[in-house]
């Protein structure tokens, strides 16, 4: 339950990155194909493309998910070693998202120009592009949740790892869709925060790294679930 909950926490982060809550708007706007000022105007705005969107860069990073999953039971029976480079490479991304290390190939954005007619399932392949495009940019907090996929006993919690992360940039992302107005304001506030949630998240995932290292995770999940016996119900 602590790693789904983490990862859920990631995705968030990841959309209120300075990479991705900024561009919202533009994107929120491409995939419907409307303008800013007229999502704005809008009473009514069709969800079923920002949400095909999100189905789209959700079943990439899932499959992300699945592959560095299986990458570690091929690995596992080094699984002491496996942990503690899990551990480590946790904790050197994280450093670099508080900002105490920088990691010049990690600034790095690759904006993808797509040349996809739109049709009712473009904004999946949209999608797709958007999470190839934008994983060098989110790529600490999401390459933290890949590596901590690898570490899981089996292919469908590393899928459900990835699903969880998914859904908290996911559900987000549809919800400045249908409440864009309240967003663009949210937005413009936000933004000198950024970089202290930037700041909580990647001292998140320092303790996750360590906690891995130590093989304490599991343990403070136990210790969890016997505080609050309900999360079970949630893997």
């Amino acid at each position: 339950m602590i790693e789904l909950t983490i990862a859920l926490g990631a995705g968030l982060i990841s959309f209120l990155s300075p990479c991705v809550l900024p561009l919202i708007p533009g994107y929120i706007s491409y995939i419907s194909g409307s303008s800013v000022s007229e999502l704005v105007e809008k009473k009514n705005i069709n969800l079923i493309p920002i949400i095909l969107f999100t189905v789209g860069f959700s079943t990439v990073f899932i499959i992300f998910g699945a592959a560095s999953t299986f990458l570690g039971q091929v690995l596992l029976q080094n699984s002491y070693e496996l942990r503690v480079l899990a551990g480590l490479i946790i904790i050197i991304l994280s450093l670099h998202i508080i900002g105490l290390i920088n990691i010049k190939f990690l600034n790095y954005e690759k904006r993808i120009q797509t040349n996809i007619n739109k049709n009712f399932f473009s904004p999946i392949l949209i999608g797709m592009a958007f999470a190839f495009g934008w994983t060098p940019c989110i790529g600490p907090i999401l390459g933290s949740i890949l590596v901590l996929a690898a570490t899981e006993a089996s292919l469908g919690r590393g899928i459900l790892l990835l699903s969880f992360y998914s859904i908290g940039l996911a559900i987000p992302f549809v919800l400045s869709g249908y409440l864009i107005q309240k967003f663009l304001v949210f937005s413009k506030n936000f933004r000198k925060n950024i970089n202290k949630v930037s700041k909580i998240g990647g001292t998140i995932l320092l303790i996750t790294g360590i906690l891995i290292i130590t093989n304490q995770l599991q343990a403070l999940g136990y210790y969890l679930l016997n505080i609050f016996p309900f999360l079970q119900n949630f893997g």
